[in-house]
């Protein structure tokens, strides 16, 4: 199955689009993060330049020694800033029973892969635009980590963070449009969020036999996720009907995902959306691409251009508008979003020491 492609040219320039088309435009959005979880988006703001400048200094990073990787760890603010190494973060269907009976109850070509232990990959968390000056959540708005020896870092990382937040908001603002909410709903509630540049690197030399589980099945924990191209395949989600398939992004588009804060979108949506889930395994086509990579004498860390947009640390979490009066709404209480993504973090292995 092919996910829907729209672009975000009309609605960005709106003023030269008809009324009809924008609504069209919106409906499709909304339409798409409610039926699959996942959509694509072509945004003339994001180039395929800046996606692969990015991927070029993060291979570079990832190859670097793991004595220089893990000083920029920081376990003490939660892994949320800096890098977090692999073996370190637990796939959720390992410690979630819920997953657990779910899977249980799909059909074979439906379930996901069982990873054994925790995810064999690293992660580097960077924070993208301001945080607040008060909050209740500082391990979550904590100053950004910069490796030394990469001069471009900041620049680079700045440059594609806001392009993809960029497009996350319009994705929002359209959305909201959607399904008949102010067109602000949502993005007056993203504004001084936690939101991070998250790209993974996974060592395709030590962990490249097809079936190894990178990212076990689980959903995001933040509002929206945004992914740029990665060189190698291997992401799978599964649609709202329950059936898994496997990501092809063409080149110049975007994936969005909702999270579980879109459980966030999830839980303003009164259970309307639900988390995407996802999982990242080593398939027939990421052995072939790294076939490839390795005639091409090209790097063979697999790294994930990924965004994740949040809702802000001190903002309270319930359904909105008409979703209010959805028939789940009761199951999504009013709760702090910093709250509720501690406690997330906490079930993932990632929540250390508090300041």
């Amino acid at each position: 199955m092919d996910l829907p492609i729209v672009d975000l040219s009309a609605y960005l320039s709106s003023s030269a689009a008809a009324a009809e088309e924008l609504a069209a435009l919106c409906s499709a959005v909304s339409g798409s993060l409610r039926e699959t979880g996942a959509l694509l988006v072509k945004d003339p703001r994001c180039s395929v330049e800046d996606n692969d400048r990015f991927l070029d200094m993060m291979e570079r990073y990832f190859e670097r020694s793991e004595e220089f990787k893990r000083q920029q760890e920081r376990s003490n603010l939660h892994y949320q800033v800096g890098v977090t190494p692999e073996g370190v973060e637990v796939p959720r269907i390992l410690v979630d029973e819920d997953l657990q009976e779910k899977i249980r109850m799909m059909p074979e070509e439906s379930k996901p892969s069982i990873p054994k232990g925790p995810d064999p990959k690293w992660r580097y968390m960077w924070r993208v635009g301001p945080r607040p000056e008060q909050t209740r959540f500082k391990e979550l708005n904590a100053e950004p980590v910069i490796p030394e020896g990469f001069p471009e870092w900041k620049e680079t990382m700045d440059l594609w963070g806001y392009k993809m937040i960029s497009a996350i908001e319009v994705v929002a603002e359209m959305a909201a449009i959607g399904f008949g909410l102010p067109k602000d709903a949502f993005t007056s509630l993203m504004k001084q969020g936690p939101h991070l540049l998250a790209p993974t690197g996974s060592d395709l030399r030590r962990h490249g036999c097809e079936g190894t589980v990178f990212a076990g099945y689980h959903y995001d924990l933040n509002f929206l996720t945004i992914h740029g191209r990665s060189r190698f395949p291997g992401l799978s989600i599964w649609l709202r009907n329950g059936q898994k398939v496997e990501v092809k992004v063409p080149i110049g588009c975007l994936l969005i995902q909702t999270g579980k804060q879109a459980s966030r979108l999830e839980w303003l949506t009164g259970g309307e959306c639900l988390a995407g889930m996802h999982e990242v395994v080593v398939s027939k086509r990421t052995v072939d691409a790294i076939e490839l990579a390795r005639q091409q004498n090209r790097s063979l860390w697999r790294v994930s251009s990924t965004l994740f947009g949040h809702i802000a640390s001190d903002a309270t979490l319930e359904p909105l508008g008409r979703f209010a009066e959805a028939p789940l709404a009761s199951k999504y209480p009013p709760v702090y979003a910093g709250e509720y993504v501690e406690q997330e973090l906490a079930a993932i292995n990632l929540k250390g020491k508090k300041m």
